[in-house]
């Protein structure tokens, strides 16, 4: 299918903003530089983005778009596969978590760019980017939640939710903080991030938090009365009764 003109120039502007977000940061980048790497005007800018703040949202969103349709692509071979069945949780957090580490260790401009901004959602709990994100990820995560409920009945729905959000965050500081942390240690050899080491590394640690006992005030309390994360999307559910103890942990995890 042919592009339209109009539609073109938006990917032109897209483009370009996303090269120089890559190269200098988006708080570096001026609009003026976008419109001359994109050969348009001002106008052109301001016609199909509004602001440069809305700008940024639509490089973010780009990316963040391709990336949780492979997240959920993914999911959906999974289940056609299982014929019903539960899903293993491993299988579940790698269709996750797989497809943002080895986007994240990509060569491609759209990685330098996406992940600066991935890090301004995080030092920026206010912004924009981050009212994005958490739309985003509350829609994705959820069939991701619902999953990980049904391979592990046992668990609270609470608490699903808890590991799930401790998941997400040791992820993001393990894609953007990987080759700093390597030299701040001083580490020998290639500090580069090469994705699926990073991932199998990656996948270790979660899956052994995923698997870890429920703290010891919550094995005996009812599914329903164990708290999520403020903002999660939960809803709880009676027929998940708590069958682990502080010492049995979650467990098929492989």
């Amino acid at each position: 299918m042919t592009l339209s003109r109009s539609s073109l120039t938006r990917d032109a502007i897209l483009d370009a903003a996303e090269r120089l977000f890559a190269e200098q940061g988006h708080d570096k980048t001026s609009m003026r530089q976008i419109t001359k790497t994109a050969q348009v005007n001002l106008s052109a800018v301001n016609y199909h983005f509004g602001s440069k703040d809305a700008l940024i949202e639509a490089v973010f969103q780009r990316r963040l778009d391709a990336l949780n349709d492979e997240r959920l692509r993914i999911l959906d071979d999974l289940e056609t596969q299982a014929g019903g069945q539960p899903l293993k949780p491993s299988a579940i957090v790698e269709a996750y978590f797989g497809p943002l580490v080895r986007h994240a260790c990509s060569a491609g401009a759209e990685r330098r760019a996406f992940m600066p901004l991935q890090s301004s959602n995080l030092s920026d709990p206010n912004g924009a980017i981050t009212a994005l994100f958490e739309a985003e990820r509350s829609v994705v995560a959820h069939r991701f939640t619902r999953a990980l409920l049904t391979s592990l009945p046992g668990v609270p729905e609470a608490e699903i939710v808890w590991r799930f959000h401790f998941m997400l965050g040791a992820t993001a500081y393990a894609i953007m903080g990987a080759e700093s942390s390597s030299q701040v240690m001083n580490l020998q050899g290639d500090t580069s991030i090469n994705a699926e080491e990073l991932l199998n590394r990656l996948m270790t640690f979660l899956l052994g938090g995923l698997r870890a006992p429920l703290p010891a005030q919550l094995s005996a309390l009812p599914a329903g009365q164990a708290h999520a994360p403020a903002g999660a999307s939960t809803r709880a559910t009676t027929d998940h009764h708590t069958s682990s103890s502080s010492q049995g942990g979650i467990h098929d995890t492989k």
